[in-house]
Parts: structure tokens; C-alpha cells; sequence
């Protein structure tokens, strides 16, 4: 009877103590500073906001109209170049042979026309002392007049000739820098192929594709801040140029913007967000946009939410969809309420149901 007693005991005193733990697993987690805004919607001038990429003011694509074997590629990649600086040399045996060729034709051709020349002198002496007829004269005259225009027909030849030889050397068309070379030494080249890419060390431009519902609020002169995505910058331009058809870009018009400074850090081929400003009329049209700022977002994988204060005071996670970016903003389509409470920024890593301590 003691030994049952004492087991009672035992089981009683674990199920107490059982119970005692379960009552200090109390989370006692520090509740996270967060700083919480409750005002989403855009009270600022409203400006229409475009995709676009910084591009030099110069570049080109340099190809030949002949066909022929690369002999030599004498730039690389990310090389400087000064304008007349010969690229590339493509094999001109062939314009050698045909330049020796005509260089013997206008030696003939020359030859020939001071002998009909000497002819036409001596005749038009002989006329005018009445020794010669009027037909000899004129035979004589037609000799020169033709000897002459072979004469400039090989010259013509030559310089057609010597034209050639440009597109069997390949020069910088302006001072810039070797963006890219599509052939190697010992490619065939032929003609319209495109062999070096070179873009001018000048001045740097924005081509951004705009909306129809847009285009229209655009204009020449405007000025306009770009966003450089990459190196978290802003920068300001001016519309230099505003296409009014959209039938060879995909439904889009081209716009392109000059920058106003630029130094080495802005690269051609970056991405960049332009805004426009637009009339005040119009603004009324945007005056509900819900606008967040990227920093507050949270992004897993293709999702992008947003953490909002639920009861409790505990963090909840909202996944929302995206529209435009304006600048340090993004447009909110979904998921989020205007003038509706979200976390700003927190002093320690958020998660669902995190306690928090509005700020």
C-alpha cells in the first residue's frame, strides 16, 4: 500500500511540475521598433513614368560592301579609339591587280591624249594659214575631244578604285570606344556583315519607350528626372526627340533624352526609370494611386508584399501586385488599401506574426 501511495505521489509531483513548465513557455521576445506609415497615396506632382537605357550620342555599327578574308583585327573590346584609326583589314589582293590596271590605262590614255593634243594644235595652225580643210580640222578636234575623255574615264576609274580601298580598311569613324567585334582574323567578310561596334566618348542619351495613354502628355524641352537603377542615382535630362508613331516600335514611341551631366560611372547599355511631369490638369486622374516605397517592400522570388500591423501588434506579411515605378516609389494595383497602415522600416528582421512596438 505505501509503495502504490508513493507512486501516486511521484506522478502527481510530474504532472505538476509538467504543468508549471507549460506555464512559463511564455514568449517573452522583445517586441521590434517599427516605424509605420498610414498614408500610401501620392500627394505629390503627379509625373507619367517610362523604361528606358542609357546609350552614347554616337555609335555605330561599321561593316564593307566587298567580300574578302580578314587579315587583321587591330582593336579589342573596351578600347579607345581616335577617329581615322584604322579597326580592321580585309585582303585587297584583287584591288591591287585591278589598281595596277588602271594606273597602265591612264599611262595609255595620257599618252594618247598628248599625241591627239599635239595633233589638234598643229592642225588649228595649218587651218589658220589656210594649209588645212575644215574636215581634217574637225577630224583632229574629234580625236582630242575623245582621247581627252578617255583620259578622264581611266582617271574616273581610278578614283572608283582607290574608294574601294576604304572598305577594305576599316576606320573609327569619331573618337569613341570598341564596344564590340563580331569577327575574328581569317572570317570571311561580306558585305552589310557588321565587323566593330564603336559608340562616341561624347555626350551620353535615354531612348525610353512611352504608353499611347502617355505619349501625348510629353513634349520637346521638358525636363525630366532619370533614375539610374543600378547605381541608385538621379540624374536630369531634357526631351531632345518625341516619336509620333508607334508602327516599328512594338506600339511604344520613342523618346530620347539628353543628360544633362554624366561622368564615368554612367555607362551605356544601363537601365534606367524616367518621369515626366505632366499638366496639373491631370492630376486629379492619379490623385488615388497608392505609392510605396521600395524600401519597405519584401520580395521572395516572383512575389512582392508588404508587412502591415495586424491585432495584437504583430507583424502581418500582405502580398500585393505591382504596377509602375516612379522613381523610389511603386505603384500598389493590389493588396493594400489607401491611407491603409504598413511598416515602414524596423529595427530588427520582421517575420509573420512578429511582435512589434509602433514608434
Amino acid at each position: 500500500m505505501k509503495k502504490i501511495t508513493t507512486l501516486i505521489i511521484a506522478i502527481t509531483l510530474t504532472l505538476t511540475s509538467c504543468g508549471s513548465d507549460k506555464k512559463e513557455a511564455v514568449d517573452n521576445t522583445p517586441a521590434i521598433v517599427v516605424k509605420v506609415s498610414g498614408k500610401s497615396t501620392n500627394d505629390t506632382s503627379p509625373y507619367v513614368s517610362a523604361s528606358g537605357k542609357i546609350e552614347s550620342e554616337n555609335s555605330a555599327n561599321l561593316s564593307t560592301r566587298m567580300m574578302g578574308y580578314v587579315t587583321k583585327v587591330n582593336v579589342k573590346v573596351g578600347q579607345n579609339v581616335k577617329e581615322g584609326q584604322q579597326l580592321v583589314t580585309i585582303n585587297n589582293t584583287d584591288l591591287q591587280a585591278k589598281k595596277a590596271q588602271v594606273d597602265a590605262s591612264i599611262t595609255q590614255a595620257t599618252a594618247a591624249f598628248n599625241n591627239a593634243k599635239k595633233d589638234y594644235e598643229r592642225f588649228t595652225n595649218l587651218f589658220a594659214q589656210q594649209s588645212a580643210s575644215q574636215k581634217e580640222l574637225d577630224d583632229m578636234t574629234s580625236r582630242y575631244e575623245m582621247a581627252k575623255a578617255g583620259l578622264e574615264a581611266a582617271k574616273q576609274m581610278r578614283n572608283e578604285v582607290v574608294a574601294q580601298f576604304n572598305y577594305a580598311n576599316i576606320t573609327a569613324p569619331f573618337t569613341g570606344t570598341v564596344t564590340n567585334t563580331f569577327i575574328k582574323e581569317g572570317d570571311m567578310a561580306n558585305p552589310g556583315m557588321p565587323l566593330v561596334s564603336i559608340e562616341g566618348s561624347g555626350k551620353m542619351q535615354v531612348t525610353a519607350m512611352v504608353s499611347e495613354s502617355d505619349i501625348s502628355s510629353i513634349k520637346n524641352g521638358m525636363p525630366v528626372t532619370i533614375n539610374i537603377k543600378s547605381l541608385n542615382k538621379e540624374v536630369t535630362g531634357k526631351v531632345i526627340e518625341v516619336s509620333l508613331s508607334a508602327k516599328n516600335t512594338g506600339g511604344q514611341y520613342l523618346v530620347k533624352i539628353n543628360l544633362d551631366k554624366t561622368d564615368k560611372t554612367i555607362l551605356s547599355g544601363m537601365f534606367v526609370n524616367v518621369q515626366f511631369p505632366i499638366e496639373k490638369a491631370q492630376a486629379t486622374a492619379n490623385a488615388t494611386t497608392v505609392l510605396v516605397p521600395e524600401s519597405a517592400l519584401v520580395r521572395n522570388g516572383q512575389l512582392t508584399g508588404v508587412y502591415t500591423v495586424g491585432s495584437g501588434n504583430v507583424a502581418i506579411l500582405r502580398w500585393l501586385r505591382i504596377g509602375k515605378t516612379y522613381g523610389n516609389q511603386v505603384e500598389v494595383l493590389s493588396g493594400l488599401a489607401a491611407d491603409e497602415a504598413y511598416i515602414l522600416s524596423a529595427d530588427g528582421k520582421l517575420y509573420n506574426g512578429a511582435k512589434v512596438s509602433i514608434q
